[in-house]
Order: structure tokens, then C-alpha cells, then sequence
């Protein structure tokens, strides 16, 4: 079993609570950060919003419908990515392994104890302490020994909560949750595995890895590891890639290019703060997207310099996704990547080793 020491930390309704804490007449509101009016999609909701089954990619004239008196918030992406390089910068008080996943989380590996609070967990909680004394925000943490349970934990007792689940717990935590808990089981994948008789981590641990591997191609042998509680990926920094990317399932298909544009947005946001937390730029730019009936198509434009900037990167992706405009067919997943990029300096390992 992995000795590591994984914190994955998710803020709690990230842009929607940046809204409400520079606004303080949003706090206490159903809020969504997104397309105004009935246009547009939901790039974030506030708990409050989510209450009434407001969810982020949600179209914003079914968001409306689910809470008529939801405020709309525009995004501001340049407040967001500010707010997300002080949090990296608190991360990195602790350790020099961080991955982020987006603006809102990312992996941090604190095997090695940096900071001297002799475990992860004290380590996770003076994390979350000074996220909340610094910005304002509150943090959800879940502290593993791997990334798999560590991602699971953190949603166990969000809003601004901490889970741990150390080594003798990990393969019972995982077997008694539904798949739907597991991280890249979207609805398709889950309808697959209900006809498989798979319906709880119980259930794909009972499966022989040469069913799964038939069934799910080479995902299926990390499956077989995950539903035992086994993940041995590494938390890996942003200063090794070939490519950035990131990618986006939506709760509902969408087909209008005013709405696929907005939902575009904060994954360009997404990506261009990965690229700058890497100090990389890159040449080539690839539109993803998947169609409601799973067929899926790529995009990719590449230029003579380097992107030097998220205005360049961004209308990249537009004029991808323009070019494909009118969409034969609704659309249930955008994603955009940054190839050809540069990479930062390795940073120092720290020293001493933690504790859950």
C-alpha cells in the first residue's frame, strides 16, 4: 500500500462565492455566475442556488425555471484567477507538490512535512484555516494516501468540512459508495455498469479484471485497483506537459452557439491559469467535442509563435468552435487543450515524513 500522503483540496462553490463575498448583498442568495437573463449557461452556483437543483452547465433558462428568483452574476474570470494564485500560494507554505486540477482544486502531495504539524490532517486544516483568514473563502479538504480517496473524501462533508480516510478504511470507504461517487463515471458509463450488474464499488470489486478490462479497455484495470481502495498515480506538478487541458460534461445537451460559447469560457479559464501556474506556451490549440449520441470529433488549429496570452488562447477555441456552427447535433461535452508547451523549473523536496 502507498505510503504518500495526499490532501485534495475543492473550494466550495468557488466563483459563486467570490461573487457574494465582494458582494455582500449576494450572501444569503440563490446565485449563478453565468449567462445573463434566460441566455447563456451556469458557470457556478451558490449552495443556496443548489438547493433548488441549480447546477454549473446547466442551461440558464432551466436554471431559471428550477429558481425563478436566482440572481445571475456575470463571470470574472481575471477576479477568479487572482484569488486562485493566492490559494496556490498558501499551498505552497506546505508543499512544492501541488497539481491543480482548476481554478478551484488541485492535489497536493505532503508525504514530506514541509510545514512541522506532524500529520496531513493538521496539515489540511491550517490549509483550510489560512484559506479562510486570507481570502474569505472556505475550503473543503479530504486527506488519503492516495489520490483516488483523497478526491472522494473531500466531497464527503462539503461545505467546508474535512474527511480523512486512512490505510485500514480505504477499501471499505470505496465498496460502500455507489460508482456514481467515482471520478470519470458520468451517467453513459454508470447506465454501462448498471447492465453490468454494477452498481456500488461492492459490485466492481467483484468483478475479475479481465471483465473489466473487456468491458472498459485499459480504464478497466484502474478500476479494479480504485474499487480496493489501490490508486498509485503521483501527484504531478504543472511543470511537466506535453499539453494543458480540460474538458466539461454537461448536466444538459446544448446546441446554441450563444450557449456552447459560455460554456466554453470558463474551461478557457481553466486551462490558460494551468498554462501560467506551468510558465508554458504553446502553439496548437484542439477544440474537443462530443456529441449527444457519444460520437466525438476534434479541432486543431496551430500558429507560428507561442499563445502568449488567454485574449490569443481564447480566440482560438471561439473560431474552432465556430467553424463548426450550425451543430448537426446537440452537444454533451466541450473540452479544449494547449499543446506544444514550455515547462517550468522543478521545484525542492521538503523534509520530514507525515502521518494521516
Amino acid at each position: 500500500m502507498s505510503a504518500r500522503r495526499i490532501i485534495h483540496v475543492d473550494m466550495d462553490a468557488f466563483f459563486a462565492s467570490v461573487e457574494q463575498r465582494d458582494t455582500p448583498a449576494l450572501r444569503g442568495l440563490p446565485v449563478a455566475v453565468g449567462g445573463e437573463k434566460l441566455r447563456g449557461v451556469v458557470a457556478a452556483a451558490s449552495y443556496e442556488a443548489r438547493r433548488f437543483g441549480v447546477r454549473s452547465a446547466m442551461p440558464s433558462v432551466t436554471a431559471r425555471r428550477l429558481c425563478p428568483d436566482l440572481v445571475f452574476v456575470r463571470p470574472r474570470f481575471d477576479v477568479y484567477r487572482a484569488v486562485s494564485r493566492e490559494i496556490r500560494a498558501i499551498f505552497a507554505r506546505f508543499t512544492p507538490l501541488i497539481e491543480p486540477l482548476s481554478l478551484d482544486e488541485a492535489y497536493l502531495d505532503v508525504t514530506e512535512d514541509q510545514a512541522g504539524l506532524g500529520s496531513a490532517t493538521a496539515t489540511a486544516e491550517a490549509i483550510r484555516a489560512a484559506i479562510r483568514a486570507e481570502t474569505g473563502l472556505t475550503a473543503s479538504a479530504g486527506v488519503s494516501y492516495n489520490k483516488f480517496l483523497a478526491k472522494l473524501a473531500s466531497d464527503q462533508n462539503k461545505p467546508d468540512g474535512c474527511c480523512v480516510i486512512p490505510p485500514a478504511r480505504g477499501a471499505a470507504f470505496v465498496q460502500g459508495l455507489p460508482v456514481t461517487r467515482f471520478h470519470g463515471v458520468g451517467p453513459a458509463t454508470a447506465a454501462k455498469m448498471a447492465r453490468l450488474g454494477i452498481v456500488t464499488g461492492a459490485d466492481l470489486a467483484a468483478q475479475p479484471i479481465e471483465a473489466l478490462t473487456q468491458h472498459f479497455g485499459s480504464w478497466g484495470a484502474y478500476l479494479h485497483g480504485a474499487a480496493r481502495g489501490i490508486d498509485e498515480r503521483p501527484v504531478r506538478p504543472d511543470r511537466v506537459r506535453k499539453s494543458i487541458g480540460a474538458e466539461r460534461t454537461f448536466s444538459e445537451d446544448l446546441i446554441r452557439p450563444a450557449d456552447l460559447h459560455a460554456a466554453l469560457a470558463p474551461i478557457i479559464a481553466t486551462v490558460w491559469e494551468r498554462a501560467d501556474a506551468a510558465q508554458a506556451r504553446g502553439r496548437t490549440v484542439t477544440l474537443k467535442v462530443k456529441f449527444n449520441d457519444f460520437r466525438q470529433i476534434t479541432r486543431a488549429r496551430s500558429v507560428e509563435s507561442p499563445i502568449t496570452d488567454e485574449a490569443g488562447f481564447a480566440a482560438a477555441g471561439a473560431e474552432l468552435l465556430d467553424a463548426l456552427v450550425p451543430l448537426e447535433k446537440p452537444v454533451r461535452l466541450l473540452g479544449l487543450t494547449l499543446s506544444g508547451l514550455g515547462e517550468g523549473d522543478p521545484a525542492a523536496p521538503a523534509q520530514l515524513a507525515l502521518a494521516l
